[in-house]
């Protein structure tokens, strides 16, 4: 069975926490949650973890991360509304072992481009965070919204990609209205890429329309 740590802070509605623990409580993620890391006291995944018992610790300094991480030995980092910079020591640390999931449609390659269900091309959104992430879909027209789960690398918002998921915008969609439909997707994503990486199956990648 195989061990994972969540990343949450403040910043984070703790909707991602409760879909893995969800995923894992159904034996549909083959692993253990050995620990939910925050920030801060005042994220609102802690409430949710201590729901379920689950063991807390507070990391308020990015440069205690480490430390804390190497002590508990996960087998994979899971980030879910981590506000902290991941400093370069842990994705060294943990190479190809820190899950993220972006606000847009990240490449293959770094010169790569997705397109969305429609031929279209997709918006990568890097540099953005959620709410400004959903604002560049509607000031775009974009036909769809979507968003990455993958591998944190040294390189900014990209990394081997794992799945990603699209969400079609209706007309009238405000930021809020689109990332509540697409969260329900995200949430999804995220425990199937687990459940891929923790039953030992030959790694898919998997696509949510």
């Amino acid at each position: 069975m195989k061990r994972i740590v969540v990343l949450i802070s403040n910043k984070g509605s703790g909707t991602n926490l409760q879909a893995i623990i969800d995923g894992v409580n159904s034996k549909k993620i083959n692993a253990k949650i050995i620990s939910v890391i925050s920030d801060t006291e005042e994220a609102l995944g802690l409430t949710k973890a201590r729901k379920n018992k689950l063991s807390i610790k507070i990391v308020p300094k990015k440069e205690k991360l480490l430390s804390v991480l190497k002590k508990l030995n996960p087998d994979y980092i899971c980030l879910a509304g981590w506000k902290q910079i991941i400093v370069p020591e842990v994705i060294d640390a943990f190479p190809n072992r820190i899950l993220n999931t972006h606000p847009g449609l990240i490449p293959d390659t770094i010169d790569g481009a997705v397109k969305n269900p429609d031929g279209t091309k997709a918006i990568w959104n890097k540099g953005k965070m959620t709410d400004k992430a959903m604002q560049n879909f509607l000031d775009n027209k974009a036909t769809y919204a979507g968003c990455t789960n993958h591998f944190l690398s040294h390189e900014f918002d990209f990394g081997p990609v794992l799945g990603r998921c699209f969400e079609k915008v209706k007309k009238g969609d405000s930021i809020d209205s689109l990332y509540t439909r697409l969260k329900v997707k995200e949430n999804r994503l995220y425990v199937e890429v687990l459940a891929q990486l923790t039953n030992n199956e030959s790694f898919k990648m998997i696509q949510i329309i």
